[in-house]
C-alpha cells in the first residue's frame, strides 16, 4: 500500500504545477549558483525544466524532480524566479541580484565607504605594476572618478574618524594617508608585505603583513608587533568585531582555512574553521560576521554568527570583499563592483575603550 501511495504522489507531482519550497541563497551576482528545492520540476517524457528570471533562462548545472542548481546569467536583475516544467510554471519567488556599478577594476580586499556614501576601490595591479589610477572613487550616484595614482599596488583601505583614507601598499610595505582632496603622505614604513588594515576605537591602526605579522601603529606613529600568525599566500584581511577582538583571514592553499581572532592583549585563537580562501570581512550590528569565501564548493558571501553557525547568503564567483551601506551591500570581485540590496545594517567604527594601554 505504501508503494502505491508513493507512486500516486510521484505521478501527481510529475504532471502538476512545480512547487518551489526553498531557494538558497536568495541573493546572488551574475555567475552565482542558486539551489532550488521543491517538487514537480520534471514531467514525464519532457526535456529538463527551465529556471526563468524575468523571462531569461538560467543555465542548469543540476536537474532533478526535487533539486535544481541554476547559474545566474549576465544581465539578470532582481525579480521573481520561476520554474517551468514544460506544462506549467511555479509561483514566483523573489531573489536579489547584484547590479554592477563599476567594471575593469582590480580590488584585492574590501572597498571603503566614507561618511558621505562615496565608495573607494583599488586597481591594485600585479606586484610592481604601476597603473595609471590606483584608487577610484564612486559617488552615491555611481559615477566613477579617478582618486589617486601615487600609491603602488594599493591593497587595504580604511577610514579614520577624521575622514582621511589610509592605504596599505603590498609593494613597499608602507601605509599612506590620503585627505578627502587626494593629498597623499606617508604614515608609516616597514610593514613587510602590507595588506589588510583596520582601526580600533582608540585610533590604533592594525596592519597585516602577510608573511606572518600583525602590526599595531599608535596615533603618534609608534609601531608595535601585535601578534604573529601563519603566513598567507595572498593577504591578511582585518575587521574588528563587537567583542573588541580583531578578526583575521589569511587564505592558504587549503579548502579548510581558519578565521582567527585576536584579543586586545594579542592572544590568537580560532574563531571558525572550514572555509576556502577566506578574504574580506564585515560585521553587522547584530554581531554576525560576513566573509567572502567558499564552503563545500559553494562560493560567495558566508554569514557566521557568534555561535559558529555558517550560512551562504550571497552566491557569486571571484568575490574578495564587501562593505555595508544604507540598505545595501557593496560587493567587489577581482574585476568589478556590485550594489546588492540587503536588509543588513553594517557595524560602525569601533567605539573608544574606557582604559587605554598603549602598545597593548
Amino acid at each position: 500500500m505504501g508503494n502505491i501511495i508513493s507512486n500516486l504522489l510521484q505521478r501527481r507531482s510529475l504532471n502538476g504545477k512545480p512547487v518551489i519550497e526553498q531557494i538558497a541563497p536568495r541573493a546572488t551576482i551574475s555567475g552565482g549558483e542558486l539551489q532550488i528545492r521543491g517538487h514537480g520540476f520534471s514531467t514525464v517524457g519532457s526535456p529538463p525544466p527551465q529556471v526563468r528570471l524575468n523571462g531569461v533562462d538560467a543555465g542548469l548545472t543540476v536537474s532533478s524532480d526535487r533539486l535544481l542548481i541554476a547559474r545566474i546569467p549576465e544581465g539578470a536583475v532582481s525579480c521573481n524566479l520561476v520554474v517551468n516544467n514544460h506544462r506549467e510554471s511555479s509561483d514566483g519567488v523573489p531573489i536579489e541580484v547584484g547590479v554592477p556599478i563599476a567594471e575593469n577594476m582590480h580590488p584585492v580586499g574590501n572597498p571603503a565607504i566614507d561618511r558621505d556614501g562615496n565608495i573607494f576601490v583599488t586597481f591594485s595591479g600585479s606586484r610592481g605594476q604601476k597603473v595609471p589610477v590606483g584608487i577610484y572613487k564612486i559617488d552615491p550616484n555611481y559615477n566613477v572618478k579617478a582618486f589617486l595614482s601615487e600609491v603602488m599596488n594599493p591593497t587595504g583601505l580604511a577610514f579614520d574618524r577624521k575622514g582621511d583614507l589610509f592605504i596599505s601598499s603590498r609593494f613597499d610595505g608602507n601605509i599612506y594617508r590620503a585627505t578627502p582632496s587626494g593629498e597623499v603622505s606617508t604614515h608609516a614604513e616597514g610593514m613587510g608585505v602590507a595588506t589588510g588594515i583596520a582601526f580600533d576605537g582608540d585610533e590604533f591602526l592594525y596592519v597585516g603583513d602577510r608573511s606572518g605579522t600583525i602590526f599595531k601603529i599608535a596615533p603618534d606613529r609608534q609601531i608595535f608587533v601585535f601578534a604573529t600568525l601563519e603566513p598567507s599566500i595572498s593577504a591578511y584581511h582585518l575587521a574588528f568585531g563587537p567583542d573588541g577582538y580583531l578578526y583575521v583571514t589569511g587564505p592558504t592553499t587549503s579548502s579548510f582555512d581558519c578565521i582567527s581572532r585576536i584579543s586586545r592583549t594579542g592572544v590568537v585563537e580560532k574563531f571558525y574553521q572550514g572555509v576556502g580562501r577566506p578574504q574580506g570581512m564585515a560585521f553587522d550590528v547584530d554581531g554576525n560576521l560576513y566573509v567572502a569565501a567558499s564552503q563545500a564548493g559553494r562560493k560567495g558571501i558566508l554569514r557566521i554568527n557568534q555561535q559558529g553557525q555558517c550560512e551562504l547568503v550571497v552566491s557569486g564567483p571571484g568575490l574578495v570583499g564587501l562593505a555595508f551601506t544604507t540598505g545595501a551591500a557593496i560587493l567587489v570581485t577581482t574585476g568589478a563592483v556590485y550594489h546588492l540590496n540587503m536588509n543588513v545594517r553594517g557595524r560602525p567604527m569601533p567605539e573608544k575603550t574606557i582604559e587605554k594601554t598603549p602598545g597593548k
